[in-house]
């Protein structure tokens, strides 16, 4: 529990996992700015009912703004006097990477950057930013730990997550900001993404249509309930990095260094096969899937598994939600924000 009042700039507060976060800090009494540009990139109607539930809420502004507005970003650090900074906006979605890397470049890029200059130029005590589990691109070796290395991305996405990572270190290095990256494992759960299978599974199947079942079901994810990120990542907050004394440059570890600088999975650390994510789905439906098996997509990986040791070290919680009470809670929000009967209307991942 925090004992001063700080002002927290949030990224992509109206996002799925920004929202969740922005409203576990609220309630323990911080002041939350919001910064989200509110993109099409899937139904901004979600998203604005997201924000909806933060505004009006004490403690709690909003600016719409782009990442990658450089004066926009000066102005509003300038303006604001932010003691800790939650950067967890970025254009998302693996294979939308391979139709407009563009994107991926500007906002995940460029938009990191301008955040890191403002961190720099208006002291912040902490900067907690979003990498992700698509790091560890062609890595096999299990569970995927953030002292392997990562250079073998296999997709656009996954390279802009990486390069925040150096990025944030070389500003830790260089001009002493404490910044923590953090890698999320598959994230789901109420207010989740359209794109995100997920959703996409539901709304399909409530409408009878067949869902794609990629890699013909021999895929594995390290599902993580939204609840269980939230937690790992207001934990790492409070959480400040120091310089890891026993680092060594001979035999450097990627998940520390002689910076202020961290890296920590926030995984479920129990990888579970596609098709019995689908049989939870089935389940909490009482509904049968059409599946229409696929090959792998581009830019995929057959399975993740996150080592969350570091985690547990650290901020002394492991995310332990099962799977099955997970997807029931989304199919719960899901037929109360849509209506049962509307198969998924209001526009639902359009």
């Amino acid at each position: 529990m925090t004992t001063t009042r700080r002002h927290i700039l949030i990224t992509g507060s109206a996002g799925f996992i920004g929202h969740h976060v922005a409203g576990a800090l609220l309630g323990r009494g911080d002041a939350v700015t919001g910064l989200d540009n509110l993109n099409p990139y899937y139904d901004p109607k979600l998203k604005e009912a997201r924000l909806a539930r933060l505004q009006g809420r004490p403690g709690f502004t909003f600016a719409r703004i782009d990442l990658e507005d450089r004066p926009a970003m000066e102005r509003l650090f300038a303006d604001s006097g932010f003691t800790h900074v939650i950067h967890l906006a970025a254009q998302a979605g693996v294979r939308y990477s391979l139709e407009n890397p563009h994107a991926y470049i500007d906002a995940n890029v460029v938009g990191t950057l301008n955040i890191l200059e403002g961190c720099r130029h208006h002291p912040v005590e902490h900067l907690v930013y979003a990498s992700s589990s698509s790091v560890y691109g062609l890595n096999t070796a299990m569970p995927f730990s953030v002292h392997h290395n990562v250079d073998h991305p296999v997709s656009l996405y996954a390279a802009t997550k990486k390069a925040n990572e150096l990025m944030a270190h070389t500003y830790a290095h260089l001009h002493g900001i404490p910044t923590t990256g953090l890698r999320f494992f598959t994230v789901y759960g109420p207010w989740g993404r359209p794109d995100m299978a997920l959703f996409k599974f539901t709304k399909a199947i409530l409408a009878g249509e067949p869902i794609d079942v990629y890699n013909h079901g021999r895929m594995k994810r390290d599902f993580t309930y939204i609840d269980d990120i939230v937690e790992g990542v207001v934990r790492l907050l409070d959480r400040i990095p120091e310089p890891d004394p026993d680092w060594s440059g001979d035999h450097p570890d990627p998940g520390s260094s002689p910076a202020p600088y961290r890296l920590y999975n926030i995984g479920n650390d129990n990888p579970v096969q596609l098709m019995d994510f689908i049989a939870a789905i089935e389940e909490a439906l009482g509904l049968e899937a059409q599946k229409n098996f696929m090959p792998m997509q581009p830019g995929d990986v057959p399975a993740t598994w996150a080592d969350v040791d570091d985690l547990a070290a650290a901020v002394g919680y492991r995310p332990a939600t099962p799977l099955r009470e997970g997807v029931r809670r989304f199919i719960e929000w899901y037929r109360e924000y849509y209506g049962a009967g509307e198969q998924g209307g209001r526009g639902a991942g359009e």
